[in-house]
């Protein structure tokens, strides 16, 4: 009887190794989405010829707070830059605890137009903080793009683009976006709020290929809107109203780039108000 229960004892510590002998947690999280919206808007400026638009992205993040990722989406009209209708961003950064609630974020993002010209590519360095107080959550930033070829005015009107033809070949231009988010969940329902307040400075006209992040120099952009998480499932529903303060005048001065080419919505405008949905999976 003693040799059973030593033997069992035997057994028994034997497995505690075994049992405690845990994979550690990976220092790495990856985390990404995929969605739906009916028309990508980019700081108040469609890129889908006010279509729908597919787009998804991944992002792998180190314990210690350094990013790295990618993003991309499909594009139409104005934003098609000369390439493949399509917008490949890389970026990378670092984000820090400050305290408890607060936190610093500073990256760079790589804007590509893969198939397009070389020159309508460019870099953008970003500074983000920001900081949660119970369910509300707030952030302010500034990107900051120096002078490249793919921001430069190369045109000064919408005729001498057409001609192909550009007045200013090769000038470089720099790009400064400001801008203020702010979300937060409404308590008990899988409903959150969302606003977002967004000031551009660039130049005034067109660069390669009708690439321009500020189209119209100096503008502002604004964003109100809410998200519904579904429960039970990766899914979230977004509807949001987006404007600009671009006003007409500017907006002829580099016709006929700045109007919807499609048929059914020809001559509007890609900066005017529009309701956007969104339908968008997170993993």
């Amino acid at each position: 009887m003693k040799y059973q229960i030593a033997c069992a004892a035997l057994a028994l510590l034997s497995s505690v190794p075994a049992f405690a002998q845990e994979e550690p947690a990976s220092p790495i999280t990856v985390s990404g989405s995929v969605g739906l919206v009916s028309d990508y808007r980019f700081r108040g400026v469609s890129q889908s010829d006010k279509a729908m638009a597919v787009q998804g992205g991944i992002t792998a993040t180190h314990e210690s707070g350094a990013y790295v990722g990618t993003w991309a989406s499909n594009l139409a009209g104005w934003g098609t830059f000369g390439g493949a209708g399509i917008e490949l961003d890389l970026f990378a950064g670092y984000a820090v605890p400050l305290n408890e609630t607060t936190t610093l974020d500073v990256g760079l993002t790589w804007y590509m137009y893969p198939s397009g010209a070389d020159k309508t590519d460019f870099a953008e360095p970003y500074v983000k903080l920001s900081s949660q107080l119970g369910p509300v959550k707030g952030l302010v930033g500034v990107a900051y793009a120096p002078k490249q070829q793919a921001l430069g005015k190369w045109y000064n009107n919408s005729v001498s683009y057409a001609s192909g033809i550009p007045d200013n070949p090769g000038k470089k231009n720099d790009n400064l976006y400001t801008w203020a988010d702010v979300s937060g969940s409404v308590p008990n329902t899988p409903v959150s709020l969302k606003a977002h307040l967004g000031y551009s400075k660039g130049n005034s006209g067109l660069g390669p290929n009708g690439t321009s992040v500020a189209p119209t120099g100096k503008y502002m952009d604004w964003l109100v809107g809410a998200d519904v998480a579904i429960p039970g499932t990766p899914l979230t529903l977004g509807v949001a109203y987006v404007d600009t303060d671009i006003a007409r005048v500017e907006e002829n001065y580099i016709r006929p780039n700045f109007e919807v080419v499609d048929a059914d919505n020809a001559g509007k405008s890609i900066a005017r108000s529009q309701i956007v949905f969104s339908l968008t999976a997170a993993f």
